[in-house]
């Protein structure tokens, strides 16, 4: 039987790679190698590598910028594929923008802002994709990308192309609940007109706020917990000792409580026993269980 490897090396050639870090590939600089890894350029080389991993019966993740995710020491098994410079396209028509889903979600904001359209300054300073936010349904300072998203298109777990409305995406705070293994490659947007200059300045605003309050130039993954009801997260964790913890090479920010920072060396174990220590100690301080909203990927 022709295995996996096989079928992808006949039509990736020496684009596809095995047993690949993937801490090159996430914002956290964690994570243990891909059994096999490949970059793909277009929607048709993802229908492709999609529907031979089908046929092989192996998974296939796709991984975008790696932001808000925690991957394994272990790695992944089966195929993961990134979406390459083909799909990070992005234009404008009027008052719609379409985005590939590649296209990072700062130079999204800047696009609309640079065009006078409203809607997306929210964005200023969120790391990552525009896929990427589409599945954690970004938002901050009251903004949320559910409010502006027209079409969701992608690729199914079979390999098929397909195209999603607004409700069929299923939008809830900090998720979505899109088909089982569906990869987003372009997500349209309607946004209203606006007055640019007031625009630029909303933006230069949520930039200074963020920089005070985020840390900056060290290895993070974003947010770690999601907000509860009525209150932060990181008021919460910080109330509860646990800004600077740290363990190994891993450690909550002494900036913000609700950030943890790779120090150097940094491995997902550490990471995920420092969250795991996190909730405990705050539900005995406040009684609030904290939801993380990084999520674990890989072979744990």
């Amino acid at each position: 039987m022709i295995s996996l490897e096989q079928i992808l090396r006949e039509r990736f050639g020496e684009r596809l790679k095995v047993q690949a870090p993937l801490s090159e590939w996430t914002s956290f600089r964690i994570g243990g190698p891909a059994d096999l890894f490949v970059v793909v350029e277009s929607e048709d080389e993802l229908c492709a590598a999609k529907a031979a991993a089908r046929r092989a019966n192996a998974s296939c993740f796709c991984l975008g910028a790696g932001t808000n995710l925690l991957v394994s020491d272990r790695g992944m098994r089966g195929l993961v594929v990134h979406l390459g410079e083909g799909n990070k396209q992005i234009t404008i028509d009027g008052a719609r923008i379409f985005a590939g889903a590649a296209a990072q979600f700062g130079d999204l904001v800047a696009r609309a802002v640079e065009q006078g359209l409203e809607g997306l300054e929210f964005g200023e300073g969120i790391p990552g994709t525009v896929g990427g936010g589409l599945v954690m349904n970004a938002g901050a300072f009251g903004g949320e990308i559910a409010r502006v998203v027209t079409l969701v298109h992608g690729v199914t777990e079979t390999g098929e192309r397909r195209a999603l409305t607004n409700d069929e995406v299923k939008f809830a705070y900090r998720r979505t609940d899109l088909p089982p293994n569906f990869v987003i490659t372009r997500v349209d947007f309607e946004l209203q007109p606006g007055d640019r200059e007031q625009l630029q300045a909303r933006v230069a605003e949520l930039h200074e706020k963020r920089a005070a309050r985020q840390p900056r130039g060290v290895p993070n993954a974003g947010s770690i917990f999601k907000n509860p009801p009525g209150t932060f997260a990181g008021k919460l964790l910080e109330g509860a000792g646990l800004k600077g913890t740290r363990l190994g090479g891993a450690a909550f920010s002494d900036k913000h409580a609700n950030f943890i920072v790779n120090l150097g060396e940094a491995r997902a174990a550490e990471v995920w026993a420092l969250i795991e220590m996190a909730r405990d100690r705050v539900k005995q301080q406040s009684g609030v269980w904290l939801e993380p909203e990084v999520k674990l990927v890989g072979d744990w």
